[in-house]
């Protein structure tokens, strides 16, 4: 283990003692949000068999995915390779905006995710266990609710620059929904067959004024 990931879990154990804020050194995980043939709408770690016919997005918490390490300086490219960093916010979030400008001006390479939706808001119940914002994971890490000097231990902890060493060709990514909703399949419709030469065409019917039959 790196002199960096020992002091990392050092200070992790130590701010989680003095703090009920922070949750326990767990995996992150995928989170699946899973559209049944009823329509129903649930979320779980689990995608659902393939044979379910569900429709499923995936509103995971991987930031490593939505960050763009190839430009970066080799110590940073490692740094955020083992402890990518996600910041989950929120519209007319005080705290989202000062949390944003910290991981910012320090050049920390962050992706993140808003919570503006109620799918978006479960999903980040089902992540976090709450539905707080700002909330914050480094690597395995999260962190609920923005602290300057907390999350400034953190990343110094998890090694990152105290300032920015960021190429200027470098480029924060946009940020997206925390749930992607993947677009209702349009509905198929059947080419009426030309009618044969010769060949009666069939009338069409118009819809019954009254499709309910009922009767006054």
């Amino acid at each position: 283990m790196t002199s960096n990931a020992i002091k990392f879990a050092a200070v992790s154990a130590v701010l989680m003692l003095a703090s009920g804020t922070f949750s326990s050194l767990s995996q992150a995980q995928p989170v699946y949000r899973i559209v049944g043939p009823d329509g129903k709408v649930t979320f779980s770690d689990k995608p659902p068999p393939a044979t379910s016919n569900a429709r499923v997005t995936a509103a995971g918490a991987d930031g490593a995915r939505g960050i763009t390490t190839a430009s970066l300086p080799f110590e940073l490219r490692k740094v955020a390779g083992q402890y990518p960093v996600t910041l989950y916010s929120g519209e007319n979030c005080g705290p989202c905006a000062s949390a944003r400008s910290l991981l910012t001006t320090r050049g920390v390479p962050f992706t993140e995710k808003t919570v503006s939706t109620n799918a978006d808001a479960q999903a980040l119940q089902r992540i976090s266990g709450d539905s707080s914002l700002p909330f914050l994971t480094i690597g395995s890490q999260q962190l609920k609710g923005f602290s300057d000097a907390e999350w400034t231990q953190f990343l110094d902890a998890a090694g990152y620059p105290k300032s920015s060493v960021l190429p200027a060709s470098y480029r924060q990514a946009p940020a997206t929904p925390l749930v992607t909703v993947a677009p209702a399949p349009a509905p198929t419709t059947t080419a009426a067959r030309p009618a044969t030469p010769g060949e009666p065409s069939t009338p069409v019917t118009p819809p019954p004024s009254n499709p309910a039959g009922i009767r006054f």
